[in-house]
């Protein structure tokens, strides 16, 4: 039923379950797990920088190896589990980059995590999960995560 499955990962603890959601999925349809990581340019361009660091170079960096490590710490766990990958590292607005990958790379499924907060939480801040499931043109499966008060 589907040959690509996508896993965007933000490196929280709403994604935990999606991993496993992702890896049982790609496992029971035997297909190709893309495990994807957003560098949020929003985040890196608003930072002010200091004096011994060029530009936004130091927190751009930071935030690129801290998805490497993200995206290579599921790749293993799904290499043990006897499912092919692709890795892949970009830069942008998140669900931008998120819905323009599942369209170039012809992903089948996507499956986000996505933190059980509050509704006010929620009107507040948005969602990048959510505006995956409203703008996706496949289907989503989005995998909850409660969240301790």
């Amino acid at each position: 039923m589907y040959n690509r499955i996508l896993l965007p990962t933000d490196m929280s603890a709403g994604v935990d379950r999606a991993i496993e959601h992702a890896i049982d999925a790609a496992q029971r349809y035997g297909a190709e797990l893309h495990v994807l990581y957003v560098v949020d340019a929003e985040a890196y361009s608003s930072y002010p920088g200091d004096e011994y660091v060029h530009e936004f170079e130091g927190l751009e960096s930071a935030l690129e190896q801290a998805g490497r490590d993200a995206v290579a710490a599921i790749v293993d766990h799904a290499d043990e589990a006897g499912v092919k990958t692709e890795s892949v590292i970009c830069h942008g607005v998140p669900h931008e980059e998120i819905l323009a990958y599942s369209e170039e790379a012809d992903v089948g499924l996507t499956i986000v995590g996505s933190k059980n907060r509050s509704g006010e939480y929620r009107r507040l801040l948005g969602s990048v999960a959510e505006r995956i499931v409203r703008m996706a043109e496949h289907p989503v499966t989005v995998v909850k995560t409660p969240i301790e008060k």
